[in-house]
């Protein structure tokens, strides 16, 4: 597959934002929309796409692929994620490519820097609810692309290891566990970005060409942790808000 000029689609459910993006190939034009996401994203993700479509004067059966944010995230924008792609995908015949939504952070923050890196290590962090974070930290460079240096996990906010000095810190966890973060995690430069359709269309043709397209079937989530939710008892025991 030549990974240069595709026609994509591409959508991010995995926060309460929406994000979708399709990409034209005879010019590289990119067309995109974000909104409420989560739940609400089930009902207008669909809509979105069709309305991209169109407006980009692409059909469904044009895309060379159908790229989504995997997660780990919101379970229910994530189900909608891989629902939505494997039913667009199987009905078109075309492949879906799942993408870590942290990755998407990582890139969302590069893409957010006033100047071009000659390198960059980033610690993304995002709020998974239930007073936790989930965490994965990358290394990018012009000839290697996006290395993990830690895979993605599911940990209290003040269990997240410091990183080198001048890691760029990207994400909402900041925001959000600001009292509960390391002091030096919450020194380290940064980005307060959310995965964006966008971004995995950047990260698409690296993913592409090292053959991570998959049948439509193998549009999967990637949960890191099995349980969605705390009781209130539960919570309350935690002395949690979130």
């Amino acid at each position: 597959m030549n990974t240069a000029a595709l026609n994509l689609l591409a959508f991010d459910t995995s926060t309460e934002h929406l994000s979708v993006a399709v990409q034209r190939s005879r010019d590289g034009q990119r067309f995109a929309r974000s909104g409420p996401g989560g739940a609400q994203s089930s009902t207008t993700l669909i809509p979105t796409v069709q309305a991209l479509l169109a407006q980009a004067g692409l059909a469904l059966g044009d895309l060379q692929a159908i790229v989504f944010g995997r997660g780990p995230g919101s379970f229910t924008g994530l189900r909608t994620a891989c629902s939505v792609a494997q039913g667009l995908a199987w009905g078109a015949g075309v492949p879906v490519l799942p993408v870590d939504t942290l990755l998407a952070v990582a890139e969302a923050a590069r893409q957010s820097l006033s100047t071009a890196p000659d390198s960059l290590r980033v610690l993304a962090l995002l709020d998974a609810r239930m007073g936790e974070v989930y965490a994965a930290e990358y290394a990018w460079s012009p000839a290697d692309g996006w290395q993990v240096l830690a895979e993605a996990a599911v940990l209290s906010p003040d269990a997240v290891a410091v990183p080198p000095a001048g890691t760029l810190l990207a994400g909402n966890a900041a925001a959000v566990y600001a009292e509960r973060l390391p002091a030096a995690v919450l020194a380290l430069p940064r980005a307060d970005v959310l995965p964006t359709a966008d971004a995995l269309l950047s990260l698409a043709p690296a993913l592409l060409a090292a053959g991570r397209a998959v049948p439509a079937e193998q549009a999967l989530p990637l949960y890191i942790r099995d349980k969605v939710a705390q009781t209130t008892a539960e919570r309350a025991a935690a002395g949690l808000t979130r």
